[in-house]
C-alpha cells in the first residue's frame, strides 16, 4: 500500500507543480499580493493547474511508455517500469482534469477558457508536437506563459510588456536547457537511437541550443532590467530618497533585484554546463541550494520593494 501511494505520487509529480506559482505575478507585482480575496481566488487557479498539469503529465506518460523505457532515467517513471497499470493512470488523469475544470468553471468563464487552452495545447504537444524541432521549445515555453497570464485573467490586473517579455525570454531559456541536458544525456546513442527517444532532438546540435540559451539568457536579462527601471513606482518612505539622487534613481528600487536575477542565470547555466543538469527546472531548484536561496532573496527583495518601499507599483 505504500509503494502504491509513493508511486502514485510519483505519477503525478508535485514538484512540478512550483512552475504554477507563475500565475501569482500578476498579483505580486500589482501590489495587491496581501488582499485576502483575490489571494483566495489566484490560490484556487494555483490548484487547478496542479491538478490539470498532473493529468497531462500522466497523459505524456502512458503516451511516451514505450520510449521512455529507452530513456537512462525515465525507463523508472511509475508507468514505464510497470509499477503502476496504465488503466490506474487513465482513471487517475481524468478524474484531476475534471477536478480542475469543475473549479476553474466556477472562477470564470475566461479562466475555464485559458485552463482548457493549456490542456488542449499540453495535449498536443504530447501527442505531435514535441516531435518538431524548435515547434517543441516554443511550445513548452508557452505553458509558463499561459499561467502567468491565468493569473491576470484571474485578478484582472494587468502585467508589465517588460514582465511579459522576460516572462518569453526565461521560458524560452528554460526550455532550451531542458532540451540541452536531455541531448547531453543520449550523447552517446546513435542517431536512430536519439530518434526513437525523441525525434526532436536528431535535428538539435549541442552548437545549437547553446546559442540558444544564450539568446534568451541575454534578452531575459535585459527585459527584466527593463521591467525594473521603467515600471512607475512611487517611495513612500523619505528616508530613501536623498536629495542629491536623481528623481529616476530615487523611484528604481526594484533595480535591486536585478542582481540575484543575474546570478541565478550564471548558476543556472553552470549547473546545465557544468553539473550536466536542466532536464527537470525544478529538480534543479530543489538540488542547488545556492540557487534556491538565490530565488528566495529575489522573492523577499521584490516583495520588501514593493509592498516596503512603494505606495503603488
Amino acid at each position: 500500500m505504500i509503494n502504491f501511494l509513493r508511486n502514485s505520487l510519483r505519477l503525478v509529480r508535485p514538484r512540478q507543480w512550483v512552475k504554477n506559482f507563475a500565475i501569482f505575478a500578476s498579483l505580486i507585482f500589482s501590489g495587491q499580493l496581501f488582499d485576502p480575496s483575490t489571494f483566495q481566488t489566484v490560490t484556487l487557479g494555483f490548484i487547478v493547474f496542479c491538478a490539470v498539469s498532473s493529468a497531462i503529465y500522466i497523459f505524456n506518460d502512458i503516451v511516451d511508455i514505450p520510449k521512455d523505457r529507452l530513456h537512462p532515467f525515465k525507463r523508472f517513471r511509475p508507468l514505464a517500469n510497470k509499477e503502476l497499470s496504465v488503466t490506474f493512470g487513465i482513471g487517475l488523469a481524468i478524474v484531476l482534469a475534471l477536478v480542475g475544470l469543475f473549479i476553474s468553471a466556477n472562477i470564470s468563464l475566461i479562466f475555464l477558457l485559458t485552463t482548457l487552452a493549456f490542456i488542449i495545447m499540453q495535449f498536443l504537444y504530447s501527442l505531435y508536437l514535441k516531435h518538431i524541432a524548435i515547434i517543441d521549445i516554443l511550445t513548452l515555453a508557452m505553458g509558463y506563459i499561459i499561467r502567468v497570464y491565468a493569473g491576470e485573467f484571474i485578478t484582472g490586473f494587468h502585467i508589465s510588456v517588460w514582465l511579459l517579455l522576460t516572462t518569453v525570454s526565461l521560458s524560452l531559456f528554460l526550455a532550451v536547457g531542458k532540451r540541452r541536458r536531455e541531448l547531453t544525456l543520449i550523447s552517446q546513442y546513435s542517431s536512430a537511437q536519439i530518434a526513437a527517444v525523441r525525434k526532436s532532438l536528431s535535428h538539435y546540435s549541442e552548437g545549437l541550443l547553446d546559442m540558444y540559451a544564450a539568446i534568451f539568457a541575454t534578452t531575459g536579462f535585459i527585459f527584466y532590467s527593463l521591467f525594473t527601471f521603467l515600471g512607475s513606482s512611487q517611495i513612500n518612505n523619505d528616508l530613501l530618497l536623498p536629495d542629491y539622487l536623481p528623481v529616476q534613481l530615487q523611484r528604481k528600487w526594484l533595480m535591486l533585484t536585478i542582481l540575484p536575477v543575474v546570478y541565478g542565470l550564471m548558476r543556472y547555466l553552470q549547473d546545465i554546463y557544468e553539473k550536466h543538469e536542466g532536464e527537470s527546472p525544478e529538480k534543479v531548484l530543489f538540488s542547488d541550494k545556492q540557487l534556491l536561496a538565490t530565488v528566495i532573496i529575489w522573492f523577499l527583495l521584490t516583495i520588501g520593494v514593493i509592498y516596503g518601499l512603494q505606495e503603488k507599483y
